[in-house]
């Protein structure tokens, strides 16, 4: 069943319990809220579409107010996503459709999530039939078929990805790999075999002497430093040097 009613007696088992294998969306409500009527039925909608992927359980705000203050509800209608027997999402207020589907879809793995967390070629293809434009998916696939020695369809995988900084880095690697006045074969083994902090050394070294293909090299840094995260040590100082060295 897609769409339950709760009570403080029934809470527990209803929606914290039921959330460990199943989230639930909790639609706190009164009666006499014209605009709780106004988001039930898209809220209603976007259950029954995940049916069996996700509860809607309704509470009424007056018949059970223990859980309203317990939840700190201070304004109707009011949202909460429970998974994992906690809140992990919540918005207030009507919300348009659209923005009532993209909270349910973040509660809900698609179909491409489940793919690309498989990892393998077959579903990476699969996850990109669904989603062209998905940049994850595209970047792993990109990266297999790099590493198996088709360079020519993994550029045409990640190249017009814009915004992506690890499709943007695999694109200038590949790009870079090409050309015969820049050595850089050493960066990209200590890349390959773990060893981040040599890469971002000697691709560092490299700017000055790279001319043309200056901004593929800042791309291919760009794309290591964002993988280490903004608080990594190396990322750190690597940026500081590197926005030095550009400017």
């Amino acid at each position: 069943m897609a769409v339950i009613d709760v009570t403080e007696q029934d809470f527990e088992r209803d929606v914290i319990e039921r959330s460990k294998t199943t989230p639930v969306v909790v639609d706190f409500w009164a009666d006499w809220c014209a605009p709780c009527r106004a988001l039930t039925p898209l809220l209603e909608k976007a259950a029954a579409a995940r049916e069996g992927k996700v509860v809607l359980a309704k509470v009424d705000t007056d018949a059970n107010p223990e859980i309203s203050r317990h939840f700190q509800i201070q304004g109707i209608p009011a949202v909460k996503a429970f998974s994992g027997g906690r809140v992990v999402d919540e918005f207030v207020g009507v919300q348009p459709p659209a923005a009532v589907e993209r909270f349910f879809d973040r509660l809900v793995p698609s179909e491409a999530d489940a793919l690309v967390k498989a990892g393998d070629e077959a579903s990476l293809r699969r996850a990109l039939e669904l989603e062209p434009n998905r940049a994850d998916a595209a970047v792993a696939l990109a990266g297999q078929l790099h590493r198996r020695g088709e360079p020519d369809e993994a550029l045409r995988l990640v190249e017009h990805l814009s915004g992506s900084f690890p499709a943007e880095g695999l694109a200038a690697r590949i790009r870079l790999e090409r050309q015969d006045d820049l050595e850089l074969d050493d960066a990209w083994r200590a890349l390959d075999e773990g060893d981040p902090e040599q890469a971002v050394e000697l691709l560092l070294a490299a700017l000055p002497e790279a001319g043309e293909h200056r901004d593929d090299v800042r791309r291919a840094l760009v794309a290591i430093l964002d993988s280490l995260g903004v608080e990594h040590p190396l990322a750190r100082d690597a940026r500081r040097r590197l926005a030095a060295a550009l400017f």
